[in-house]
């Protein structure tokens, strides 16, 4: 029993780890550069609408958040 306690306490502090940084990147968001600006940002506008769709900025951060979890597993 105690190890599985041990499992639940280290996954409620790597989620809340996780939480505070999206916490602190959406924040400052306006204040990144880049996010939301990369090349590979699809943007279409119409009379009635508009779609946008972040997917370099998505593959960038599915990246560094992968980098990070790979770290945290060691």
């Amino acid at each position: 029993m105690p190890y599985e306690l041990n499992q639940i306490g280290k996954v409620l502090i790597t989620g809340g780890m996780i939480l505070v940084i999206a916490g602190f990147l959406l924040l400052f968001s306006d204040k990144i550069p880049f996010i939301g600006k990369l090349p590979g940002d699809f943007s279409f506008k119409g009379k009635n609408f508009s779609f946008y769709f972040p997917l370099a900025t998505s593959i960038l951060l599915s990246i560094i958040i992968s980098v990070i979890m790979y770290f945290f597993r060691k």
